[in-house]
């Protein structure tokens, strides 16, 4: 059964050390408990934290219909991380960019989601593989939260992230300031501990929501270490209300599935050399697009094109002017993947030398096998 994302909504923050994770994982519950279903994909495959914040550590995974089984933190919510794939939680995680690019393609096209209202994707500090491939992947994306601290060296660092989402076209959904302020537990008295107001400035520089500060709070540390969200185990605690009204601008209207969708079609493009895929990418010369129904799974069309001749950033913007939303290549530069992120087309590399219409019907079917990014420059 094909997921059904509503939203897909990105956590990003410009640097460690901000409380992006549990800014992400309140969220998340929050919105399970408006009524919504609601999904939790943790991408930060060197440092996943999500288990430990909704004290799920341990967790193994399950399989139904050949995809994996997301776990359930409650009825409304669904968590997936690769922390539920190690056998030891002390295990490091040492992978370059492909192969993370490829895991992240197996949280969200190899996970039974199901239908959701949203998705929350928590991201990896900064603005490197990991968010990238999210954005590929994930294809129609909702918008981002960016989370920040007051200080100077968070600020610096949030605003490359405010860049990178203007950039790809990524709608900022607004910025949420994180330790604005201590929160006195004997007096309740706040003191701004850090000078400066950063997610306010970012927010005013670059014409983005404010969604409001965080405040610095002993409760909100014990709470994320002992794996119980604040935002439904402290209802009466300043922090909470802060995390309601920050969040309470991201609420939107639930998706309605009483009605089927109706069926859309696709084009998905392959660099050719000898009427198969060729790892030279930018220099090939042909391009077979293929027109296909992803929901019957079949091809409907196929043409073979000229590319124009080869230069940096002219194929993103034939493919996309084609009305390709889907490349499968042998390998690609970062530089071009880039640029084809800013076309919103998904990037797929490391597939096999073969025939299109077999590269695309295992695609369709979910059984395309990829590997190194061969042409990586």
């Amino acid at each position: 059964m094909a997921n059904r994302i509503h939203r897909k909504i990105l956590v990003m923050s410009g640097k460690g050390g901000v409380g992006k994770s549990s800014i992400a994982v309140n969220l998340a519950v929050w919105l399970s408990g408006q009524g919504r279903r609601v999904g939790l994909l943790d991408i930060d495959i060197h440092g996943p934290s999500i288990p430990k914040l909704l004290r799920l550590e341990g967790t193994r995974l399950t399989g139904i219909d050949e995809k994996i089984e997301p776990v359930l933190y409650n009825d409304s919510l669904k968590v997936m991380s690769i922390a539920f794939m190690l056998s030891n939680p002390n295990e490091a995680v040492i992978w370059r960019g492909p192969m993370k690019h490829n895991m992240i393609q197996q949280f969200c096209d190899g996970v039974a989601w199901g239908d959701l209202d949203d998705l929350v994707v928590d991201c990896p500090p900064g603005t490197g593989d990991e968010a990238l491939s999210a954005v590929q992947v994930l294809g129609t994306i909702h918008g981002v939260v960016i989370v920040t601290t007051p200080q100077d060296l968070a600020v610096v660092d949030v605003r490359k992230c405010v860049t990178f989402c203007k950039q790809l076209s990524l709608p900022v959904l607004g910025i949420i300031e994180n330790m604005s302020g201590f929160i006195c537990p004997h007096c309740g008295k706040r003191t701004d501990i850090f000078p400066g107001a950063g997610g306010e400035q970012i927010a005013e520089d670059f014409r983005v929501p404010y969604l409001g500060g965080i405040p610095m709070d002993p409760t909100v540390a014990r709470a994320c270490d002992a794996g119980k969200p604040l935002i439904a185990f402290e209802k009466d605690n300043p922090a909470t209300q802060a995390f309601e009204d920050a969040f309470r601008p991201l609420l939107g209207e639930p998706e309605q599935h009483t009605e089927k969708k109706e069926t859309t079609a696709m084009k998905i493009a392959i660099p050719l050399a000898d009427g198969k895929l060729t790892a030279h990418f930018g220099h090939c010369g042909q391009f077979a697009i293929l027109d296909v129904d992803p929901q019957s799974k079949t091809i409907r069309s196929q043409v073979t094109l000229e590319p124009p001749p080869h230069e940096p950033g002219v194929l993103p913007a034939w493919l996309a002017k084609q009305g390709v939303s889907v490349v499968i290549a042998g390998g690609m530069g970062q530089r071009a993947q880039t640029l084809f992120a800013e076309k919103n087309i998904e990037v797929i590399f490391g597939a096999p030398v073969d025939t299109p219409e077999a590269l695309v019907s295992d695609y369709l079917a979910g059984a395309l096998q990829t590997g190194e990014n061969v042409c990586d420059h």
